[in-house]
């Protein structure tokens, strides 16, 4: 503006600035380029290409990890300067307190204290149904299966949580909603002998299992509404994909920007490292 005013009313630079109240020091200013400003912008365009759904700041912890010196209003900067999307926020949640500031559920102060599990929907290309079991450690935020099928049952349930007790062990608690097969009597009946205490929610209550259900967000909004599973066998591939990468590699920043379960480093690290839905790991390990 105080070049235009120069150029228009052929006044000194010295007056416009006086006018327009702005400080001379800061119009004849340059900005410094740092000679890395172009491998950078590189990178994030690279790291948001892959990841679709990261902002801004994600990517910043995910620079950090490489080894960048930056921060995040740098990174915000050249975000919008190449004109990368900002994803949308989900949704606010509803409250976990009663009125008279009682808690309406227990919350998890260890690992493997409390478990959740649910279900989640969707479809193949063709519109049959999928089912999703979704099973998260409340504490640890991670995510411990996803199991897809067309259809599943009590005994579908009993199998993914006999699988889990057995590599993982077993929980204090595991909550859930009403559904049926949370509540079948072989279900109840199992979960008893085990000492496992179970929590259901009230009816009509989804935000009394909010890790769950803040989970399905973050599965749908990265996952399932920007791919088209064909059938059965894609669907669990790129699924457990997912979660792999959901519990290895993503940044949670309930948890300090760091991943639920990160997996140990290799020393020399790789020049690059990528998440498990990165199309050159997908390929490194079908190579493999």
């Amino acid at each position: 503006m105080v070049v235009r005013v120069c150029e228009k009313l052929d006044v000194s630079e010295r007056r416009a600035c006086r006018v327009l109240g702005q400080a001379r020091s800061t119009q004849r200013r340059r900005p410094a380029i740092r000679d890395d400003e172009d491998a950078l912008t590189t990178r994030i365009v690279q790291l948001a290409s892959c990841y679709g759904r990261y902002g801004y700041r994600r990517i910043t912890v995910l620079l950090k990890r490489e080894g960048w010196k930056v921060n995040h209003k740098r990174v915000e900067r050249i975000w919008r300067q190449e004109g990368l999307r900002v994803p949308t926020k989900q949704p606010k949640r509803g409250r976990l307190w009663l009125n008279d500031g009682s808690c309406i559920r227990l919350r998890p102060s260890h690992r493997d204290h409390v478990w959740s599990y649910d279900f989640i929907h969707e479809r193949t290309r063709d519109g049959r149904s999928l089912r999703i079991l979704t099973v998260i450690d409340e504490y640890t935020r991670e995510c411990l299966a996803l199991n897809v099928g067309r259809t599943q049952k009590a005994g579908d349930v009993l199998d993914v949580l006999n699988d889990l007790f057995i590599r993982r062990g077993v929980p204090e608690h595991i909550r859930s909603d009403n559904g049926s097969e949370f509540t079948a009597a072989a279900v109840r009946q199992w979960l008893s002998i085990l000492e496992v205490k179970p929590l259901y929610i009230e009816p009509g209550s989804p935000w009394e299992n909010g890790y769950v259900e803040s989970f399905h967000g973050k599965f749908r909004d990265e996952l399932l509404n920007v791919e088209l599973f064909d059938t059965l066998w894609e669907a669990k591939v790129l699924i457990e994909q997912w979660r792999e990468e959901y519990n290895r590699f993503r940044p949670h920043s309930s948890l300090g920007n760091r991943p639920p379960a990160p997996e140990a480093i290799a020393w020399p690290p790789d020049s690059e490292p990528l998440g498990a839905l990165h199309p050159a790991a997908s390929l490194a390990r079908l190579a493999v």
